[in-house]
């Protein structure tokens, strides 16, 4: 049997996020041999985002509040959450999120989605599109919108 304990995770701190997107994370899903669904233990410290406001299409996305009091920002505004506070994240522009902390304390989430490719995420305040065609990483890219060509660009 394959297992977890959360109590002690080995979170890990991806050094390419930038200040303000410096959450702590361990990915566990893989190492419980999960490939259709994903699986994350995040750590927020103070003034910290997990991501940038985004939403998918295709995949269905979870939280659930284990500790402190996150912030959870989404088309309906801004809601401080709490310990056992559940959220779905339906997939498409009803189901835009962030998650940050603005509180003085550090908080814990646990994260878990359905794993979809290709998948494609939108970010509305920065304009950009990423489109994740599998696993591999070999085609997925992040645009701006703007650089959106006609149908027919480039075959003509």
């Amino acid at each position: 049997m394959r297992r977890v304990n959360l109590s002690e995770p080995d979170l890990e701190l991806d050094d390419a996020d930038p200040p303000g997107f410096q959450a702590l994370m361990h990915r566990f899903g893989p190492s419980l041999g999960a490939s259709r669904t994903g699986a994350s233990l995040y750590e927020l410290p103070p003034g910290e985002a997990l991501c940038p406001y985004h939403f998918e299409y295709g995949e269905d996305e979870w939280v659930l509040v284990l500790s402190g009091s996150p912030t959870l920002r989404d088309p309906d505004g801004t809601h401080e959450l709490r310990a056992l506070d559940v959220v779905f994240f339906p997939p498409g522009p009803d189901g835009a999120h962030q998650l940050r902390n603005d509180s003085a304390e550090p908080a814990r989430i646990l994260m878990w989605s359905t794993i979809v490719y290709p998948g494609a995420t939108v970010y509305p305040d920065s304009d950009k599109i990423g489109i994740w065609p599998d696993e591999t990483k070999r085609d997925h890219i992040l645009v701006e919108r703007s650089s959106g060509v006609d149908y027919f660009h480039g075959e003509i």
